[in-house]
């Protein structure tokens, strides 16, 4: 299992560069590349530069992260949309990255399933035509709290199933899983190959639908069966990568240093029952 840093962890304060060298120093194989941090580097470096540091270095770009909101658009929205894929088609083919996340929307109103289902499969359709033919795959993740449009595994993963092309598959993460109560049944019925990304991550103990992301603890420390999350996959023959990414305000008041070492080890710590690492 390789071990990926996702530069939520870090969001405050840090920088790619920052994050990329202590990323090295701890041992991470693998980048979750968050496209503000990548945009505020490019004013100080190049795409070319950020190559050179992956081809000299163990760690490597892994995905970016994130378009987001990505169904339901007006028209100029949704060609915002398409603007962010280009600029990470265009990027992942200079530094190596071939995968980006992308969000469903929040707040759209009395829209019933089947017609989040159908807009979803349209919109992702739609991405996937311009990025299949530059390398680009697309990781859909659903987020864990009420007023998001896909909100559950199953109902991120039955869209998926419904675009069926190798190029579009689900992020799995556990504090959103948790969150909204997503059922296990759901994830045991999965296919492992389109799982693209598992982000690993804890909650407080707080009733389905209250948890958000300030609400995220490091793996182990919360109320997420993360055992169960772990040996279904294990089961499933998932055994690709893990991206730790926690959003809590009180780890980013932390020592950069000290946040990726300990988010290392915590990751090490969770998976080494299910997974062999490296």
């Amino acid at each position: 299992m390789k071990i990926c840093f996702n530069q939520a962890t870090t969001m405050k304060n840090s920088t790619l560069e920052t994050d990329l060298a202590y990323c090295e120093k701890y041992h991470y194989d693998l980048i979750e590349i968050r496209l503000d941090k990548l945009h505020d580097y490019l004013t100080r470096h190049t795409l070319g530069e950020l190559k050179a540091f992956f081809d000299a270095h163990h760690i490597k770009p892994f995905a970016f992260n994130a378009l987001e909101f990505i169904n339901f658009r007006d028209k100029k929205g949704f060609e915002d949309i398409m603007r962010g894929l280009q600029f990470c088609c265009e990027a992942g083919h200079i530094i190596g990255c071939k995968r980006v996340v992308i969000v469903p929307t929040f707040d759209i109103g009395n829209k019933t399933i089947t017609e989040i289902r159908e807009e979803t499969v349209r919109v992702i359709h739609i991405m996937a035509d311009y990025a299949e033919p530059r390398g680009m795959t697309l990781a859909f993740e659903f987020v864990g709290y009420p007023n998001c449009s896909v909100n559950t595994f199953g109902q991120a993963y039955d869209i998926v199933k419904a675009v069926d092309r190798k190029s579009v598959g689900v992020v799995l993460d556990c504090f959103h899983f948790h969150a909204m109560g997503s059922r296990f049944e759901h994830l045991e019925a999965a296919d492992a190959s389109k799982i693209f990304i598992l982000h690993l991550d804890d909650s407080e103990d707080l009733p389905v639908g209250a948890a958000r992301d300030n609400n995220r603890l490091m793996p182990g420390e919360g109320a997420v069966d993360l055992p169960r999350i772990l040996s279904t996959l294990k089961r499933l023959g998932y055994d690709s990568m893990v991206s730790i990414e926690l959003f809590r305000p009180e780890y980013w008041d932390w020592p950069d240093e000290e946040n990726i070492r300990v988010s290392y080890d915590k990751t090490c710590e969770t998976i080494k029952p299910y997974f062999p690492i490296g």
